[in-house]
């Protein structure tokens, strides 16, 4: 069984990348295994980790498709769009309401 390199926080060699860094860069992780690990210790808990991908293995990012624009775009009207009243909000409704302000305080807006 083989184990993966564990580097502190700061310390990992050039050419490795978290998801964030690649997508950064342009690239996406394709299918590879992770390759390292960072780990960034805390005083009273386990340590922070980020999970590492080699960059010379990573594939470019796949252009965005119009048929993909549009689904994206759908989904995100879905998000917007409060449940009760029907409304897009122009804004990505909370989940911890669940449905617009307006809806979920219905009180404070008559006393506006």
């Amino acid at each position: 069984m083989s184990t993966i390199p564990v580097y502190r926080w700061r310390l990992a060699p050039e050419g490795y990348a978290t998801r964030r860094q690649l997508r950064t860069l342009g690239l996406r992780p394709g299918g590879q295994d992770v390759a390292a690990e960072l780990q960034r210790p805390r005083r009273r808990r386990g340590p922070l980790v980020a999970y590492l991908y080699r960059t010379d293995r990573a594939k470019p990012v796949r252009p965005m498709t119009p048929g993909r624009a549009a689904a994206l775009a759908k989904a995100m009207l879905a998000r917007r769009t409060c449940p009760q009243c029907r409304r897009d909000a122009g804004y990505c409704i909370p989940t911890s309401l669940g449905m617009c302000p307006a809806c979920a305080y219905p009180e404070e807006q008559r006393a506006a």
